[in-house]
């Protein structure tokens, strides 16, 4: 153990911001919109699936990693085999969180200018979504103000992390967090209220078997992995701020559950709006920005609604951030011995010029695609992260554990920390069928299906 290393203050500090770190815009963009494009229901419920079966037990691995280690993911792997290629494996976590933060950004930057454009009563002007989408497609043609959102976003993320994890990421998870569920809450009524707003809770609980097929299942188990933040180090470092007596089972269990509730929540409060009006649930990625503004903006209090939904989005873009660039501090701190300031501004200032290519890919660069693959660098850089890091880290994840550091290894590392709890805790893993259950899960079910999901983002299946 480190006992120069930063601790979070409690372990409820802890699922705060790997709950922060989770619920990001892949809960409250991402999701809403896969699962209306995918059967609604039945999306849910193999969503669900995928997450108690892979997302749980990758989580927990990734998670003790970091708790056993007390390193960033590079540090963690050497700490625990002297085989050089699994370094390479704790560096394509480190890569990954760079990778998605450079493209990240830019719709974090998005969030906020959406909050201050609510703030000017902006949308009381729209009447259909085809205002929405003209007005985002000619702020995007400005390529100072791309660069400008961005910008802002960027330096609240570089602020909070300068402060350090209890002043800095523990503090801003504890006050955000709750502000995040009391606004989705706000929503979720507000959108219950609304007439036909049952089409809605219907769409998102009943379940249309006919859309579901093979793809579907990948799909599910995908965006399980993105929106648990999986495969990147984040819940690694997270993780290595965790003291020994700290029980990882529990906490997993509790930062999974917080993140699919908000997922469902905030499907509840978007596709009540977006039945209440009339419009299609399919809308793809742009239901957040060219769909719900005119949306909100045509309720009673549509004011009032739209701006607590663009603050929702910002707060929910910021606690995941946060967790992202500290990926990248934590490497530079434990392996190069770098303060905590000179690592927050040399990794934020490279990840901020990284990020620029993917701010001009919607203006000054719209025409440049990287490599004949008609991507630009804002999209090349998310399928790249998404769809094939993300898979990889986790694929290599469960390889580690199951294989490498050994399943009974894991087990006994797991059951260690405090399980003194209403909850499950560390004690389930006392069980031999559960044991049997989880090597099964490691070893076998986890690989196979992660391996899956990564051919089939690339083409092959």
């Amino acid at each position: 153990m480190d006992n120069n290393r930063e601790q979070w203050s409690s372990k409820a500090s802890f699922i705060l911001a790997a709950a922060g770190s989770a619920v990001g815009l892949g809960n409250i963009w991402k999701f809403p919109y896969i699962a209306g494009e995918n059967g609604g229901a039945a999306f849910l419920f193999i969503y669900l699936i995928c997450i108690v079966l892979v997302g749980l037990p990758i989580l927990n691995i990734e998670i003790l990693l970091g708790r056993a280690t007390q390193k960033n993911p590079i540090g963690a792997f050497k700490t625990l085999t002297d085989k050089p290629f699994w370094k390479y494996v704790g560096a394509l976590g480190v890569f990954a969180s760079f990778t998605i933060l450079s493209f990240y950004s830019i719709v974090g930057g998005w969030s906020v200018a959406y909050t201050f454009e609510a703030l000017k009563g902006t949308f009381s002007s729209f009447d259909n979504p085809q205002m929405a989408a003209d007005f985002f497609n000619l702020k995007n043609s400005n390529a100072m103000w791309v660069v400008g959102w961005h910008t802002v976003f960027f330096l609240m993320i570089v602020g909070i992390i300068l402060s350090g994890v209890r002043a800095g990421l523990e503090k801003a998870s504890k006050f955000l967090m709750p502000v995040l569920f009391v606004i989705l809450m706000i929503l979720v009524v507000q959108g219950l209220m609304l007439p036909g707003a049952d089409k809605g809770t219907s769409f998102l609980f009943s379940p249309d078997w006919s859309k579901i097929n093979p793809q579907t299942f990948l799909l599910a188990l995908g965006h399980a992995f993105f929106t648990l933040s999986l495969g990147m180090g984040a819940m690694m470092t997270y993780g290595s701020y965790l003291s020994e007596k700290d029980d990882v089972v529990n906490a997993s269990y509790l930062v999974a559950f917080l993140d699919t509730i908000i997922a469902i929540l905030a499907g509840v409060a978007i596709f009540t709006v977006v039945f209440s009006s009339g419009y299609d649930p399919a809308a793809g990625p742009g239901l957040v920005f060219h769909v719900l503004p005119p949306l909100l903006a045509q309720l009673a209090g549509g004011y009032i609604f739209a701006l607590l939904f663009f603050l929702l989005l910002t707060i929910a873009a910021v606690t995941s951030g946060i967790s992202i660039l500290e990926v990248s501090v934590a490497y530079l701190v434990d392996e190069l011995k770098y303060s905590r300031k000179k690592a927050t501004l040399t990794m934020g200032l490279l990840v901020y010029l990284a990020a620029i290519p993917c701010a001009l890919s919607f203006n000054l660069w719209s025409d440049v695609t990287l490599l004949n693959t008609g991507l630009t660098f804002f999209d090349a850089a998310d399928y790249l992260a998404s769809n094939i890091l993300l898979p990889l880290g986790g694929f290599f994840l469960a390889i580690f554990a199951g294989y490498v550091w050994g399943v009974d290894e894991v087990v006994r590392n797991l059951l260690i920390g405090d399980s003194n709890s209403v909850y499950f805790g560390n004690s389930i893993f006392k069980s031999p069928s559960f044991n049997k259950l989880f090597s099964f899960l490691v070893r076998y079910l986890s690989p196979i299906l992660i391996f899956l999901v990564f051919l089939y983002v690339l083409g092959w299946i």
